[in-house]
């Protein structure tokens, strides 16, 4: 039998974290903040796809 997956579970709480993001409408940098998103009460979703969504 294998071993359960480790990792946040449906209905955990994430960690706070802070991300430098790339805004292509503005062309400009920016930061993305988990508490942000939180105080503002909106959804967010979370995926990490490595090797993918890079620009040159």
């Amino acid at each position: 039998m294998s071993e359960p997956a480790s990792g946040l579970k449906l209905g955990q709480n994430v960690p706070d974290f802070e991300l430098e993001t790339y805004d292509p409408v503005k062309d400009d940098f920016g930061k993305f903040r988990l508490q942000d998103q939180i105080a503002g009460k909106r959804w967010t979703v979370l995926f990490f796809y490595p090797a993918d969504f890079t620009f040159v």
